[in-house]
């Protein structure tokens, strides 16, 4: 403490340390410098440097024991905050947990606002969770009414036709209720899907012989009996909003494949049989799972696959489903506790807040932006998650513990970094100042009773808006941290309804780039493990992205691994590389300059930045930067005027043809008033007349604007328009707004051959290239003469 009062007397807020280990010396180098990797990362004393002060009353006594537990400390103040003792979103769903079986309600949001033991405290009471209806369906039940379904709008005939579906009729219905909205967007992209299905996934296994394969099928059938969401098929024909129906009963089909040795490798052979690309499951089935397998002498094992369907599990529900597995293989069945129904978190996101809270919460968020955040322009976020690029990185354990220790000082959790860093790299990568990403949120904050150890699709993507721009880095993580919270409170609202709430056109993606920050598994005990695992092991583990851009941060506890799935042209590895840079020089910042402006935090790797800067910008190759497109032109024709300068078809012109040709056009052109600077427009299809059209209007000093004969006539009447085109250069065949000129009713046999004479610099615009738009309406871009000539001539073409 003594230590402490000292810093704070000679040090700004930010710079007093939050924790503090004693050394009898500092270990060094060979060269004499501190060696950072040999210092001893700080224990939970170190790190409780506020003072402690014990709980005050009986909410925060109980809090702090409740704490102590979650998070695995000694001792919890009334002033310790939850992130700086190492918490983060899914230790908080652990804690809401704890708390609600001690009858201890609070609003999520006030542990990552105030993350304090005494502001948690003071909160208690402010929860919204809603009280789930009881299932009311019994198991002699002999027919279901809309009485019985509590959570379901139904009238008795769509009752009767979802019984109807269901093997065994009324006494294998467990529970029908609506679906999740994140659920509802994925039964819409399988029922777009022609094909196959972007959201069936796989994982591949291997068995020692088919008795150890036969216990696997077999546990994995009592985690199906245990969980009603593995027993649960859709039903959406006939009825006004899809159902999910509970089947008391649904074997997992397995299901034998005989595979030539001869054609390959088996388990590959079983993987494209089976690949979502062409193959489906029944939907309307329970359960949503399917398992084949081969026998694949060559390597004296069983293989197969697993198929599960994304509606019924995500990242976190995957290992909990492996964790039961584990136990009722080590004969630990018993201690597993009962199962969490599905239906709790489906009546918390639908009975929990309203639709017009959502709406205001992203309109406020969201209302402002008028463009989309789109990097390298990729605008298709509803691929089928094929032909992606992989890559991963795993951050060194020192940039790990600094990237934690700056979390801890701020007072908010590491994703929020995470989420600052990315928002960073894509701005770069857009152009963008006011940056939109998606984010996977966990579901499980307001997700009801067990929420933390429940089964199911809980993940919500959410669009997150982060302003990069006049901002710095120490102000931007606090915002980030707030943004992210009160996004909290809206996890189960629907993705549809967030971007409506934007001014970008419902036609155009609002992002096209997602951040999943996920918590890995705890380490399992490894003699359990083999003990468990002994004779199966996963061969492979399917990981798929619709967007072109996910990058996955997955916290291993001390650790971080990057993760990213991009789509072509893109290479996955830069993506990681971007983040990687982004994040170092964000810690770095943090640690010595925090008020430094975030838009200074570098992106680019050291090897692309040097490629960029200095290699693209290479100038010692001469060209004629003083010359304009048509000085260099005519210097040709001069040089060369009997040689071939364009061939369409069987009909060619040499330089001197068609220098003399634009010429006789362009005096046409003085003629009728174009002045140095004048706008014209062509609308030419591929053509002799588009190349003498082009070097006309630069003889002229006027600036030429290209219009696409296959673009809409409005499009075109736009762009006319805009760029303030006094003629338009077209056929008597073309349809056309504005004053047009139709070259092939033109007379110029009269018009002089000579060069014209005006004067004009390289830096003035040759012509005006309009570009589709981010939002849909054309944008003109200006291109001086001195760029057309570098290009040309840097690069060797001949041609004009």
């Amino acid at each position: 403490e003594t230590l402490r009062d000292y810093l704070n007397d000679q040090l700004p807020d930010y710079m007093v340390p939050s924790a503090y280990v004693r050394l009898d010396s500092l270990p060094l180098t060979n060269n004499g410098k501190v060696d950072r990797k040999a210092l001893p990362a700080p224990d939970q004393d170190a790190l409780l440097s506020r003072g402690y002060e014990a709980p005050q009353g009986e909410i925060e006594t109980l809090l702090a024991q409740i704490w102590a537990d979650v998070l695995k400390v000694e001792q919890v103040g009334r002033h310790d905050n939850f992130f700086e003792l190492g918490g983060h979103s899914l230790l908080a769903v652990s804690l809401i947990e704890r708390m609600r079986q001690v009858e201890l309600s609070a609003d999520v949001r006030v542990l990552f606002r105030q993350p304090t033991l005494a502001a948690l405290a003071a909160a208690v009471g402010s929860g919204r969770e809603v009280a789930v209806p009881a299932n009311l369906i019994t198991p002699d039940c002999e027919r279901i009414t809309p009485a019985l379904l509590p959570l379901a709008q139904l009238s008795q005939a769509g009752i009767d036709r979802i019984v109807a579906s269901v093997p065994g009729g009324v006494a294998n219905v467990q529970d029908i209720y609506p679906l999740a909205p994140l659920q509802e967007g994925v039964l819409y992209h399988h029922i777009r899907t022609d094909e196959g299905d972007p959201y069936l996934l796989q994982s591949s296994y291997g068995f020692d012989n088919l008795e150890r394969f036969q216990v696997f099928a077999d546990v994995l059938q009592a985690v199906i009996d245990r969980h009603d969401i593995l027993r649960t098929g859709l039903v959406w024909e006939g009825l006004e909003s899809p159902m999910q129906v509970v089947w008391r009963k649904a074997r997992l089909v397995v299901q034998e494949v005989v595979c030539d040795p001869a054609a390959g490798d088996v388990l590959a052979q079983l993987r494209e049989r089976f690949d979502a690309r062409h193959y489906r499951l029944d939907l309307t089935q329970a359960p949503l799972m399917r398992m084949v397998y081969a026998q694949d002498p060559a390597n004296r094992r069983i293989v197969a696959v697993l198929m599960f369907h994304h509606l019924v599990m995500d990242h976190t529900a995957l290992d909990t489903v492996q964790q039961e597995m584990r136990k009722i293989l080590l004969g630990h069945g018993e201690a597993l506790g009962h199962a969490v129904p599905y239906r709790n978190y489906v009546a918390q996101a639908r009975l929990g807040s309203s639709e017009a809270e959502h709406e205001a919460f992203f309109r406020e968020m969201l209302g402002t932006l008028d463009e989309p955040t789109l990097p390298f322009g990729l605008q298709d976020v509803q691929g089928e998650g094929h032909g992606v690029g992989e890559a991963t990185h795993l951050l060194d354990v020192d940039l790990s513990l600094r990237l934690r220790e700056q979390a801890r000082q701020a007072g908010v959790s590491a994703a929020s970094l995470f989420h600052l860093a990315w928002a960073r790299v894509l701005g770069t990568l857009s152009g963008r100042q006011n940056v939109v990403f998606g984010t996977v949120l966990l579901g499980r904050m307001q997700g009801g009773e067990g929420a933390d150890r429940a089964l199911g699709m809980f993940i919500n993507t959410l669009p997150l808006r982060v302003d990069v721009a006049q901002v710095s880095v120490q102000g931007a993580v606090k915002s980030t941290h707030a943004r992210l919270t009160a996004l909290l409170g809206h996890e189960h609202a629907s993705l549809a309804l967030a971007q409506r709430c934007s001014g970008v056109a419902a036609t155009t993606p609002l992002f096209n780039a997602l951040l999943n920050y996920r918590h890995s598994a705890g380490v399992e005990d490894a003699v359990e493990m083999d003990q468990a695992w002994h004779g199966m092991y996963l061969l492979h583990a399917e990981e798929r992205t619709n967007y072109p851009i996910t990058l996955s941060v997955d916290d291993l506890g001390e650790q971080f691994n990057l993760s990213a799935l991009v789509v072509s042209p893109i290479e996955a590895r830069r993506i990681c590389d971007y983040l990687l840079t982004a994040v170092t020089h964000l810690v770095q910042a943090l640690e010595q300059t925090p008020q430094l402006p975030l838009e200074h935090v570098t992106v680019l790797p050291e090897e692309e930045a040097r490629q960029v800067l200095q290699a693209f910008n290479a100038t010692a190759r001469a060209y004629p930067d003083g010359q304009t497109v048509h000085d260099v032109f005519q210097q040709q024709a001069a040089a060369t005027p009997h040689a071939v300068a364009a061939v369409q078809g069987a009909v060619s012109l040499t330089y001197g043809e068609l220098n003399a040709r634009a010429n006789q056009l362009a005096h046409h052109l003085l003629e009728l008033g174009a002045a140095p600077g004048e706008r014209v427009a062509i609308l030419l299809e591929r053509s002799l007349d588009l190349l003498v059209a082009q070097l006309a209007i630069s003889k002229c000093a006027a600036v030429y604007v290209p219009l696409d004969v296959n673009a809409p006539t409005d499009r075109q009447a736009f762009m006319i328009e805009d760029s303030g085109a006094r003629w338009v250069l077209t056929t008597s065949t073309t349809e056309v707004a504005g004053h047009r000129l139709d070259l092939d009713r033109l007379d110029l046999s009269t018009e002089s051959e000579h060069n014209p004479s005006l004067e004009q610099s390289s830096e003035t615009a040759a012509y005006i290239m309009y570009t589709s738009g981010s939002t849909g309406t054309p944008k003109g871009v200006l291109v001086p003469h001195r760029a057309i000539t570098r290009l040309v001539i840097n690069n060797g073409y001949a041609e004009f």
